[in-house]
């Protein structure tokens, strides 16, 4: 890839990682569900943002951003939610940082799933230091159905390619509000922060990017 030429190309929540680090040129695909900090914090960091049909799920965004691939010259996805990369890199970091800081006293690993490389790799990584590890996933791999939910960035509603499914022993269904009652209760009584880290979104509502948070409040979004 030419840095002066190449277009990166990419669906989901990844694109803010390649958004933070790249100095190529970025369009990046969403559903118009991702939150607002999410979308301001894609354009602060200099990336295009197409937002697609909410009813259509992260599907649609995926395909929009084939689409888009072959419009656009010299183009390139990293496509994380097929790319073997992305399970090995939780292989080869994620698992044995979980490993070594519990001093190996891991029985169950339980996740949600965004592009499965994370539960993929980790998983991996467990078993292969005892077979015996349990881990667990969530409800479109059990069978159930696609629907909305709450959480962000998990549950994009079909198997990945990427998953392993030979690695999971349970596949269970929460509701979001069971999610985020338990993430409060583990906050006030066992001292646990279950959120995710920050990247300094709070600095967002500053004036420095109210232009930016003007435009995706008001980004148009066709509904077929």
């Amino acid at each position: 890839m030419d840095d002066m030429q190449t277009t990166l190309i990419e669906p989901g929540n990844m694109g803010i990682s390649m958004a933070f680090m790249a100095t190529y040129k970025i369009i990046l695909t969403m559903p118009s569900y991702t939150s607002l900090e999410r979308r301001v914090t894609v354009r602060a960091f200099g990336a295009d943002l197409v937002i697609t049909d909410p009813t259509k799920g992260m599907g649609e965004t995926i395909k929009k951003a084939y689409d888009l691939l072959e419009s656009t010259p010299n183009a390139y996805m990293l496509q994380q939610f097929s790319n073997l990369a992305n399970t090995q890199v939780h292989f080869e970091t994620t698992g044995p940082e979980i490993w070594e800081d519990t001093e190996g006293n891991v029985n169950i690993f339980v996740m949600g799933i965004g592009s499965g490389g994370t539960v993929s790799g980790v998983g991996q990584h467990l078993k292969s230091k005892n077979p015996n590890v349990k881990l667990a996933e969530s409800n479109v791999l059990n069978g159930g159905n696609l629907g909305p939910h709450e959480i962000t960035g998990n549950g994009v509603g079909f198997k990945l390619d990427i998953l392993d499914m030979d690695v999971m022993e349970e596949v269970l269904m929460v509701l979001s509000e069971e999610s985020v009652n338990m993430a409060r209760e583990l906050a006030l009584k066992e001292g646990l922060m279950t959120i995710h880290p920050s990247f300094g979104e709070r600095y967002l509502s500053f004036v420095m990017y109210e232009d930016v948070r003007k435009e995706q409040n008001m980004q148009p979004v066709s509904v077929d």
